[in-house]
């Protein structure tokens, strides 16, 4: 199932799966890292009142 198991074969079945896995990846990634820098940046902020 995975790229170091000694059996791996690049197909387009895995190919596909290993890519939209690696997308989805990216994105929650992505979204932790925005959701992080916009609460360090509010949080560094004066607040408004």
């Amino acid at each position: 199932m995975f790229p170091f198991v000694f059996e791996w074969g690049w197909d387009a079945g895995r190919l596909i799966f290993m890519g939209l896995l690696y997308l989805v990846l990216g994105v929650i990634s992505l979204g932790l890292l925005y959701a992080f820098v916009k609460t360090w940046l509010q949080l560094r902020s004066p607040r408004r009142k």
